[in-house]
Formats: structure tokens, sequence, C-alpha cells
């Protein structure tokens, strides 16, 4: 070989080395350099999905400037082979490198859904179905009474059918521990007596500060044998799982039917809504308090009394400033 020629390869096999090297270089820069994407962006990787669908995606959603240099070096790092599915927030101007590595973290997005405290458990169904992310039917409605209401965090693809066992558990737990811990001497059996009465007080009254006093109201009308005599309990009866969307009429509470505490003595047979903790809390520790009645003020609270003549007064200046108002919208 001549020396010419030598010379030659040598300088070739340089060439190819820097070559080699400068597209390394190139590669590494743009792997680890901010991303395109001027504001953050969630993407859901579905389940199934390979490397290149994942880079493809992801360009097409503006994270990433080229799929090559992502996949290039995510094998590089050793990410690329622990991608998982679910949705994911990249933040504005992520580099190919983060990106990879919160594909490979697992660190989806949280999402929130909220069960309010009194939703009755078809109205609970059709939250769920309504909301993103969740995957999967409900073909029936949960027991009245059996979820929690609370708010629970949930990833993209969880199922419905798991975010009511999720709830029910939660109702199970939670009744069982407040169960525990109930003052003694009170007239209800068993924890499922304690969730309906809860679900009573819960319907009677929005306001925190109320529902003690409404709880001990009910229990006081129990020791005494009084029957409850509560609206909420006639309105479900008469339109069980459904809100009755109307007031009350006189004809309604002398309806018979097995929620008209108007007409049966004791606890209705089921629950009329989904009860929280708080309210169960109520019923089993109930504030000290002579209270046998209670009526709206008129001002969406309740004002309460010990005697049956105390309460009719209440019951009249209710009466009054209904009138009152009526006349005034005339």
């Amino acid at each position: 070989m001549s020396r010419r020629l030598g010379a030659s390869l040598a300088i070739a096999a340089l060439l190819v080395v820097v070559c080699a090297a400068l597209t390394a270089w190139a590669l590494s820069e743009r792997y680890v350099r901010p991303g395109p994407s001027i504001a953050d962006t969630q993407v859901v990787i579905p389940r199934g999905a390979g490397a290149e669908d994942i880079a493809l995606l992801l360009v097409e959603r503006g994270v990433l400037a080229s799929s090559f240099s992502f996949l290039a070096g995510s094998r590089w790092d050793g990410t690329l082979p622990r991608f998982k599915a679910g949705e994911y927030l990249f933040a504005a101007g992520i580099s190919a490198r983060a990106a990879g590595e919160l594909l490979a973290s697992g660190r989806t997005v949280q999402r929130r859904i909220t069960f309010a405290e009194g939703l009755m458990s078809a109205q609970i169904v059709e939250l769920l179905r309504a909301a993103e992310g969740f995957d999967g039917a409900l073909d029936a409605v949960p027991p009245e009474g059996s979820l929690l209401p609370e708010t629970y965090f949930y990833s993209w693809g969880e199922s419905r059918a798991r975010a009511i066992e999720r709830a029910q558990r939660a109702m199970r737990e939670t009744l069982a521990e407040l169960w525990a811990k109930r003052a003694p001497d009170l007239p209800l059996a068993t924890p499922e007596e304690a969730l309906v009465l809860a679900s009573i007080v819960e319907r009677e009254t929005a306001h925190a500060d109320e529902r003690g006093r409404v709880a001990a109201v009910f229990v006081n009308r129990l020791r005494r044998k009084m029957r409850l005599q509560a609206d909420p309990t006639v309105a479900y009866g008469l339109s069980p799982g459904v809100p009755l969307g109307r007031p009350l009429s006189r004809a309604d509470l002398e309806t018979r039917h097995a929620w008209n505490t108007y007409a049966i003595d004791g606890l209705p047979p089921t629950p009329i809504a989904n009860p929280g903790r708080a309210a169960i809390a109520a019923v089993l520790n109930p504030p000290a308090d002579e209270a046998l009645y209670f009526v709206a003020d008129g001002e969406g609270r309740h004002v309460f009394a010990r005697t049956l003549p105390e309460h009719n007064r209440n019951v009249a200046r209710l009466r009054e400033i209904e009138r009152a108002r009526a006349a005034g919208q005339r």
C-alpha cells in the first residue's frame, strides 16, 4: 500500500469519526435543549402505544420538535422501555430528555371528582358518567347511602366501577370507625340505622353548624317514640332516587308510603341520600339539646323549639314571612 493511499484512508476514517461525533453531539444537543412548546400541554398516551407512536404523538401535539432525537436519546438513557400509558402534563419548553423521564416515571395527571353531601346515588352515577377520563359503563345504581361524599382523585382510564368501589369502601370504613366511637344509649340499634338517620339530617340542612342540633332533635324524638315528621323523607318516597323538583303539598304529607315519617313510626327502610362524615358523626354523638322541633326561619336556616306551643309560634312567624314575600311579588 502506498503512503498516499494509506494517508487517504486515515483521513477518510478520521472524517467518519468526526462526522459520527458531530452527529452524536447534534442529537445529544437536540435531546437536552428546550422543546418547542410555549404552554403546558396535557397528552393522553393510549394503552398499548409503541415508542414510535408516542414520539409522533408528542411531535403532533407540539411537545417535541423531533421524534428521531427523542427515540435515540431515550434508548441511550434506558427510559424508552419504561414508558407508561396515561395522561401527562408536559411543561412548556420541556426537553425531549425530560419528556422521556416523565413518561418513564408514571407521574400521570391526578384528576379529581367531588360527590357533594346529600346527593342521591343516581345523581352520583350521573356525575361519573359525565366526568372526563373515566372508562367503562355503570349498569346499576348502587344502594342509597352506600357512597361516601368526598373528593376523590383519579387518573385517566380508571374505571367507573372502581370509582364506585372506592366510594363504597370509604363509606364502610367511615361508618365502622364512627360507630365504634358512638355515644352510649342511642336509640339506634345498628350502623345501618345510623346511616338512615344521617341521610335525613343531611337532607334537612345545608349548614354545617346546624347538623348537630338537627341530629339531636331526631334522636330526642326517637327516644320519646315520636314520629320524625321529616319532609325530605316524604319527598324521597314520592320520587325515589330522583329529586322531587317541587315543594311538598299537604296531600303529599298524607300520602302513605314506607318513607313517610309523618305516617310511620321510627326510621324509614333505607337512607334517602348519601350522608357525609359530619352528618354521620352528628347522629352518633349528638350535642346535649332538649329541642324536639325545628322549622325554617325564612332566611335559609332553622329555628328550634323544646315545646309544641313554641314550635307553633315559630311556624306562624314563618307563614307571616311567606305571606309578606308573596304580597311583595304581586
